[in-house]
């Protein structure tokens, strides 16, 4: 990785998951400031920071190397866990506790996958803390893991993108290591999720229930993100989606599963159902929900909030079709054409946003079904319509 400043703190603020865990550090821990910090021989920078205690350190900002104890950190890889300053015989004559003001620290390190040493995650606050418990230490590894794995895939992204210069290798190597990629972060993700339900059973607050829901939701989502990019790279490296076919499904019941899934995971939004799915349909149901679910968030995302999203599905004749319909600000012509194209996005609200791979996973199920997926959208209504044959 390059030793540039700017290329560090830009890539550690990229990580999606960097500010959660940056305050679940601090939540867990009752500690007041936490920080990522790239560290080499000569400095220690900032890459990403929670501050609740003005510490005065910011995202860049750098201090003396040898004035930190991930300097000593950097030379053994050893993780340094102080509960009580005052009362620890190696640092409680330090001379960094004293520089800097804090009782409590505790530094992890965060290794890259060819066993580079990148920086540390840490944390510190004038007060004591109690950290050396296995809790916690197995928290702090686990985000240094995270964070080390991430780091270490935008390296590796940046490292193949720079080498290919043939159009049509870059893109089928991009496909490959989104496939891999995909298939390595459920790891981490295990783990972290084991973690939170281990955490669950132990005696916390209703503040660190309600943080430890937030882990939980937060790899909900990002197991999600993992099938859509396995999706693609299956897609465009297998000539298309596979399918679990079944003759006989009664779709009626799937599609209202998804759709109170839906209303359980957004209670504040209005989701109303037509159905009139009177024939078996030959499909895969897990897919068809798949598609179903992918509409209904598109347009719980784009659409406006304070109208009811209407979901429509029915059998006549051969054909059965599907509707999800929003209203909101009408798509213009010119995105209308590039919506079922991957990683394209409309704008969305600040947080919404996703990779840009849902409306294109959808149009692959419906081709899988030799369907089809149409958009339509005014001032009155954006419609997105799936159709398939009975068979």
């Amino acid at each position: 990785m390059t030793e540039n400043v700017e290329v560090h703190v830009a890539t550690v603020r990229g990580i999606q998951a960097v500010p959660l865990i940056l305050e679940v550090v601090c939540r867990t821990t009752g500690m007041g400031f936490s920080a990522i910090a790239k560290v080499t021989e000569d400095r220690w920078t900032a890459c990403a920071v929670q501050d609740n205690i003005q510490f005065g350190i910011q995202p860049g900002g750098e201090l003396k190397v040898e004035t930190t104890i991930c300097n000593e950190i950097r030379q053994t890889l050893d993780a340094v866990i102080i509960d009580h300053v005052a009362e620890d015989e190696k640092y409680s004559s330090h001379h960094t506790p004293a520089l800097y003001g804090f009782q409590s620290y505790i530094s992890m390190p965060i290794m890259l996958a060819d066993g580079t040493f990148f920086g540390t995650l840490c944390a510190i606050d004038p007060r004591p803390a109690r950290l050396k418990n296995p809790e916690t230490i197995g928290m702090f590894k686990l985000f240094a893991e995270l964070i080390g794995f991430h780091l270490n895939a935008s390296d590796r992204l940046a490292a193949s993108e720079a080498d290919l210069l043939d159009e049509r290798k870059t893109s089928e190597l991009r496909e490959q290591f989104l496939a891999v990629l995909g298939h390595d972060l459920r790891n981490p993700l295990a783990s972290i999720d084991a973690s939170a339900r281990m955490l669950n059973k132990e005696p916390i607050t209703a503040k660190g229930a309600t943080f430890v829901s937030l882990i939980q939701s937060s790899v909900g989502r990002m197991s999600e993100l993992i099938d859509n990019v396995l999706d693609l790279a299956r897609g465009r490296l297998g000539g298309g989606l596979s399918l679990e076919r079944t003759a006989q499904v009664q779709l009626g019941s799937v599609l209202e599963q998804v759709v109170d899934e839906l209303r359980a995971a957004w209670p504040d939004r209005l989701i109303a159902t037509e159905f009139a799915v009177t024939k078996p349909v030959s499909c895969d149901r897990a897919r068809i929900a798949q598609l179903l679910s992918n509409l209904v968030g598109n347009a719980l995302t784009h659409g406006a909030t304070d109208e009811v999203i209407r979901v429509e599905a029915s059998t006549q004749g051969r054909i059965f079709e599907m509707s999800v319909i929003n209203k909101g600000q009408p798509i213009p012509p010119a995105m209308i054409e590039r919506l079922f194209q991957p990683f394209f996005r409309v704008a969305a609200r600040p947080g919404q946003q996703g990779l840009g791979l849902g409306l294109y996973i959808s149009n692959e199920i419906a081709k899988s079904h030799s369907g089809s997926l149409k958009a339509v959208s005014t001032s009155c209504e954006t419609r997105f319509t799936f159709r398939m044959p009975l068979i």
